[in-house]
C-alpha cells in the first residue's frame, strides 16, 4: 500500500469512527435534533475530520503541514467575500423555484417557525421581532464565527482529503470527497437534520447536494491556496443559507425541496459547479505549487 493511500485509508476510518462514536448512539437513542443536547454532542463529532487530519500527517504519512492550507492569503479577499455571501443569491433562487412549482411560501416575519417550535402558545410581540429582524442578520454575523468552527470539518475534507483523490483529476476528486463526506453525515440525517419530514430521502438528496459543494469549495481551496475562504464558505451555507430557509420554509414547506440541501437547491448549485468546471476553475492543487501529484 502506497504512503497515500494508507494515509487516506487511516483518515477516512479515524473520520468515521470518531464522529460516529459520537452520532451513532444519538439515533439509538432518538435524540430530538432540536434539543440542546444534540448541540452538544454534534459539535465534538464536527472536529472529527480535522483530528484526523492532524493525526494522519504527523503520524501515518509523516507529510507535515506545509500544503495544509493554513496561511489566510488575504490577497485572495474577493474569495473571501465570496464564500461569506455566496448562498445569498442561492437562498433567492430556491425561494423563486418554490413559488415557480409550487412548493411553499416563504413566511418572512418567521411566525410560522415560531409556531412549530412552541404549538399553541402565545407568541410575545419581543420575539415575533426578533425572528423577523434580528436572526436573519445574526445568520450573516454568526456565519463568521462559525468559520472556526467548520474548521474542524474542512482541515480534514479540503485541507486533507479532496487533493488527495484523483489529485490529478479534481473533479473526480470533487465528487469522490463529496460523496463520503454526504456519507458521513448520515446518522445526523436519520436523525432528522436538514430534512426533519423526510430523513430517508434525505440519505439520497444529501450526498447529491455535498457532491455539488465540493465542487465549489474545491475551487476555493485551490485559487486560494488557503483553507480559510472555505471555512468561510461552508459557515455561510450553514449560518446564512440553512438558517435562513429553516427560519422562512419550516411549517410552510418541505425542507427536502426548499432547503439549502434539499432538492431545489440542486438547481442553483448544480449552476454554480457547471461554471466552475466549464470554465476551469477548478484545478488540481498542485498547480499552485501546494501539493506533489498524486499517481
Amino acid at each position: 500500500m502506497s504512503k497515500d493511500a494508507k494515509g487516506i485509508s487511516v483518515y477516512l476510518t479515524l473520520s468515521f469512527g470518531l464522529a460516529w462514536l459520537m452520532w451513532v448512539p444519538m439515533v439509538l437513542v432518538g435524540v430530538d435534533p432540536n434539543a440542546p443536547v444534540f448541540q452538544v454532542l454534534l459539535l465534538p463529532g464536527g472536529f472529527a475530520p480535522a483530528i484526523a487530519a492532524i493525526l494522519v500527517r504527523k503520524f501515518v504519512t509523516r507529510e507535515g503541514f506545509a500544503d495544509a492550507g493554513l496561511k489566510p492569503n488575504f490577497r485572495h479577499w474577493r474569495l473571501y467575500l465570496f464564500g461569506w455571501m455566496w448562498t445569498v443569491p442561492i437562498v433567492a433562487l430556491i425561494i423563486v423555484l418554490a413559488y415557480v412549482f409550487d412548493l411553499g411560501k416563504p413566511d418572512f416575519t418567521g411566525i410560522s417557525f415560531l409556531q412549530s417550535r412552541a404549538p399553541g402558545k402565545e407568541i410575545p410581540a419581543a420575539a415575533q421581532a426578533v425572528v423577523t429582524y434580528v436572526m436573519p442578520l445574526q445568520g450573516a454575523i454568526l456565519s463568521l464565527i462559525a468559520t472556526f468552527v467548520l474548521w474542524g470539518e474542512e482541515f480534514g475534507w479540503r485541507g486533507y482529503l479532496q487533493s488527495r483523490l484523483y489529485a490529478r483529476r479534481p473533479l473526480a476528486g470533487a465528487i469522490a470527497t463529496g460523496l463520503i463526506w454526504g456519507v458521513w453525515h448520515f446518522p445526523l440525517i436519520l436523525l432528522g437534520y436538514q430534512y426533519p419530514q423526510q430523513p430517508l430521502w434525505g440519505l439520497v438528496v444529501f450526498p447529491v447536494s455535498t457532491v455539488l459543494i465540493s465542487i465549489v469549495l474545491g475551487w476555493l481551496r485551490s485559487a486560494s491556496d488557503s483553507i480559510w475562504p472555505v471555512c468561510l464558505a461552508h459557515a455561510s451555507l450553514n449560518s446564512l443559507g440553512g438558517s435562513w430557509l429553516v427560519l422562512w420554509f419550516t411549517g410552510r414547506a418541505d425542507l427536502l425541496w426548499v432547503g439549502i440541501l434539499g432538492v431545489l437547491g440542486w438547481i442553483p448549485l448544480g449552476a454554480l459547479a457547471v461554471w466552475i468546471v466549464r470554465t476551469g476553475r477548478l484545478k488540481p492543487l498542485k498547480e499552485n505549487g501546494a501539493t506533489k501529484a498524486a499517481p
